[in-house]
């Protein structure tokens, strides 16, 4: 597996598993919410710092940054708990020392995996979706 900036190869696979990964992480989100807002997501990621997992032309998972801020971090089906993301996750830290990111309070697995990997929770408000998220923030 090798970590590399985003070509637009990638972007369709890319899509496929942020649509997936929001739909099976957040199933307290209507999944209407998610395809509502595929469009929106693939013109931002053209203009994100896109970090890519990759296994030859197979992308594994990617991490999506605008400016300081971790858009998220999405693993492909099947290959979560095997270390991506903390790979990818390590490859933000390296190039940004200080970063927010937006999480659901019910998104456990991935409040967890945030803190874990030295992330506070700084603040909590409700979003659009009428849901409790938190703010998390890295500094170096």
């Amino acid at each position: 597996m090798v970590i590399r900036k985003f070509q637009s190869a990638d972007l369709s696979q890319i899509m496929e598993i942020w649509l997936a990964g929001n739909i099976s992480a957040h199933p307290f989100v209507d999944q209407s919410y998610w395809t509502d807002h595929r469009s929106m997501v693939h013109d931002a990621l053209l203009e994100a710092e896109v970090l890519v997992a990759v296994d030859g032309p197979t992308v594994l998972g990617f991490a999506g940054l605008q400016d300081d801020y971790l858009a998220g971090i999405f693993i492909k089906d099947g290959f979560r708990d095997h270390g991506i993301g903390t790979q990818l996750l390590g490859a933000v830290k390296k190039n940004h020392p200080s970063f927010t990111l937006s999480v659901y309070a019910k998104n456990s697995r991935a409040v967890q995996f945030y803190q874990r990997q030295g992330l506070k929770i700084i603040r909590r408000q409700i979003d659009e979706t009428r849901n409790v998220e938190y703010i998390m923030q890295w500094n170096e």
